[in-house]
C-alpha cells in the first residue's frame, strides 16, 4: 500500500487493523475510512497465498453499492482480475436468503456486502467490516457474531461516527479503553484529517487549486453546515444529547447486587406437561375431561413448586414492617412481561427488590403469580399494571380480585409516559432507587428515549441471558416506571389473614373462581408457604 494512493491516517487504519484482531475506529464525517479499507479488502481476497473473504456490513443498501463499487474500481487499479460487482442470494439459513453484492477473485475468495444482521456471518470464515457502527440496529449482536471468526485467523474492523455517548459503539470504545475488552482504537477527527490531506485529495479529484485559504474557507463552511452536531460529528466528540433517557452510568449508580431478577421461560416440558402430551391425537379425537384435569393439575403443581423454590426466598427478604409495591409490563409470547416489586426504606429511597421476567408463560400462571405475590409480600399496598392489548384482560381481572383502588390498569399514551417517566428518571437522577444489577435490566432502562419530547420504548435488542430467545423491548423499564408510580401513591396497605390466627404463623388457601380458572390462594400475608 503506498501513500499516494491513501493519506496517512488510511494507512494507519490498515495497518493497526492487521496487528489486531479487534481494530475500532471512531472518526469524522467523510474522512474515507471506508475507501481505504475497499483497497485493503482487494488485497485480502485477491492474492493467490492465503487469500481471506472480506465481508462487509453496513445499515443501509447504497453504503453497500458504495463499498463494492470502490473495490471493483480497486481491483482494477490493482490490475488484479476480478468479476463485475453483482447481486446474488445469500443463504444466511432463512428460507428467503438475503439479497447481496459481491466481488469474486480467481484466488476463490470473495468481498461480499451483507445486510446488517448477526446471522448473515453464521458460519463463515475471512475479515468483517462493520461500517458506521454506531447506526447498527441490533450493533452487540453483528459485533458478537463477527468476534466468532477470529478463532480461525479472521479479524473484525469496526468503523462508524458516534451517535452519542451512550451508544454501543461508545460503549465499546470505553471497554477498549479500559482494558476490559482486548483490541485498540484510533481517533480520526477532521482536523487531523486536514492536517494530513484530506482536502488536498479533495481538490485533486474535483480539479480545484488548494491553499491554506481555501482550506480554512471549507472547514469554516463544514462546520457552520454542522453548527451544534460538529462537535460529534467533525470533532469525534459524543453527544450527551443522543436522546438517550437514562445515560449509562445513571442507571449503573442505582444498580445493586443485593436485588434480584428472576426468569421464567416455558418450553418443551410444561408444554407436554410432564410427558402427559407426548404426542397427539392423530384422529383429532378432543382430550378427555379426565386427561384435561390431569394436565391442568400437573401445571398448577409445576407452578406452585417454582414459585415456592423461586420467588418466595426472595420475597421473604422483604422488610415485614415497611409497605410493598409492584409495577408490571405485559407480554404473552414475543416480548418479556416483567413484574418489578419492592418496597421504600426509611430515607425514602425505593429498593426493587424483587424483579421477574417471563416469556411465554398462559395468562392463568400470570394471574396466578400475581395474585400469589399480593396476598405474600408483606403490606402490600398497591400496583400498576399495563393494560394495552391483550393485558386488559389481565389487568381487569386483578382489579375485580383486589379492587381498583389498590391495581391500576395502565394505558401507555404519550400522556402517561410524559406524567410518569420524569418521575421514574428523578429517582435514577436523585439515586433513590435501587434496581437489580443485571444486563437485561441495564439494556431495557437505556431503550427509553426522547423522541419528539416524549419518552417512549422505541427500538428491540437481542436478549443477553444465557439460552434466552426473543429481543428485549424495555419491558422491564415499564415496570420500574409502574413500580414508581405504585410507590408514589398514597394508598395504605391491608394485612388481612385469618381471625384468631398470627400474621406469621400463615394460613389456608381457599379456591377462587376467575376467568381463568380455579387459583388457590391464601387467607393470610404470611411467609410464603405451602401452595
Amino acid at each position: 500500500m503506498t501513500t499516494s494512493v491513501l493519506l496517512p491516517y488510511q494507512v494507519e487504519a490498515i495497518e493497526l487493523s492487521r496487528a489486531h484482531p479487534l481494530f475500532v475506529s471512531e472518526k469524522s464525517r467523510r474522512t474515507g475510512l471506508t475507501y481505504g479499507f475497499a483497497a485493503d479488502a482487494v488485497l485480502t481476497a485477491s492474492p493467490a497465498e492465503r487469500p481471506q473473504n472480506v465481508y462487509y456490513l453496513a445499515y443501509n443498501k447504497d453504503m453497500t453499492r458504495e463499498f463494492i463499487g470502490y473495490c471493483a474500481d480497486f481491483a482494477k487499479a490493482f490490475n488484479q482480475a476480478a468479476t463485475q460487482p453483482d447481486e446474488f442470494l445469500f443463504d444466511d439459513g432463512s428460507e428467503r436468503g438475503i439479497l447481496s453484492l459481491r466481488v469474486d477473485f480467481p484466488s476463490g475468495k470473495s468481498i461480499v456486502a451483507l445486510s446488517s444482521k448477526p446471522r448473515s456471518l453464521r458460519g463463515m470464515q475471512g475479515i468483517v467490516i462493520i461500517d458506521e457502527a454506531a447506526f447498527h440496529d441490533d450493533f452487540w449482536g453483528v459485533l458478537k457474531a463477527a468476534l466468532a471468526l477470529l478463532m480461525w485467523g479472521g479479524r473484525v474492523v469496526v468503523i462508524s461516527t458516534h451517535d452519542g455517548a451512550d451508544n454501543p459503539f461508545a460503549e465499546l470504545i470505553e471497554q477498549i479503553n479500559a482494558g476490559k475488552r482486548a483490541g485498540i482504537v484510533q481517533r480520526v477527527t477532521l482536523t487531523r484529517a486536514l492536517d494530513e490531506g484530506l482536502f488536498k485529495r479533495i481538490c485533486q479529484r474535483t480539479g480545484k487549486t488548494w491553499t491554506p485559504a481555501a482550506q480554512a474557507a471549507w472547514e469554516a463552511d463544514l462546520r457552520k453546515t454542522y453548527q451544534d452536531g460538529a462537535d460529534e460529528e467533525l470533532d469525534v466528540i459524543p453527544a450527551k444529547g443522543s436522546g438517550i433517557y437514562l445515560p449509562a452510568a445513571t442507571i449503573d449508580a442505582c444498580m445493586s447486587t443485593e436485588h434480584h431478577v428472576v426468569r421464567l421461560t416455558l418450553g418443551k416440558a410444561w408444554d407436554t406437561a410432564g410427558g402427559l402430551l407426548v404426542a397427539p391425537d392423530t384422529a383429532g379425537t378432543p382430550i378427555g375431561d379426565n386427561l384435561r384435569a390431569e394436565v391442568r393439575a400437573w401445571r398448577e403443581a409445576w407452578l406452585a413448586e417454582w414459585i415456592e423454590r423461586e420467588l418466595a426466598p426472595h420475597v421473604a427478604r422483604f422488610d415485614p414492617h415497611r409497605p410493598s409495591f409492584w409495577g408490571q409490563d405485559f407480554a404473552r409470547t414475543n416480548d418479556l412481561s416483567t413484574i418489578a416489586a419492592g418496597q421504600e426504606d426509611a430515607a425514602c429511597v425505593l429498593h426493587n427488590r424483587l424483579g421477574l421476567e417471563m416469556r411465554n408463560v398462559p395468562f392463568w400462571a400470570q394471574f396466578a403469580i400475581l395474585c400469589w405475590l399480593c396476598d405474600t409480600l408483606p403490606l402490600w399496598a398497591a400496583g400498576k399494571m399495563d393494560a394495552r392489548g391483550n393485558g386488559q384482560q389481565l389487568a381487569e381481572d386483578m382489579q375485580e380480585k383486589y379492587g381498583a383502588d389498590r391495581v391500576e390498569a395502565v394505558m401507555a399514551t404519550e400522556a402517561v409516559y410524559l406524567a410518569r417517566m420524569p418521575r421514574m428518571k428523578a429517582r435514577f437522577e436523585d439515586r433513590t432507587i435501587l434496581i437489580p444489577r443485571d444486563d437485561g435490566i441495564k439494556d431495557d432502562l437505556r431503550q427509553v428515549k426522547l423522541v419528539r419530547g416524549v419518552p417512549k420504548i422505541v427500538d428491540r435488542v437481542a436478549s443477553k441471558e444465557d439460552g434466552a430467545k426473543g429481543k428485549r423491548h424495555g419491558d422491564y423499564a415499564i415496570a420500574v416506571m409502574n413500580l414508581v408510580g405504585a410507590a408514589d401513591e398514597d394508598v395504605q396497605p391491608v394485612d388481612t389473614h385469618a381471625a384468631g390466627q398470627p400474621r406469621s404463623m400463615g394460613g389456608d388457601f381457599e379456591n377462587t373462581e376467575t376467568g381463568f380458572g380455579t387459583v388457590r390462594r391464601r387467607d393470610d400475608f404470611g411467609r410464603a408457604g405451602d401452595w
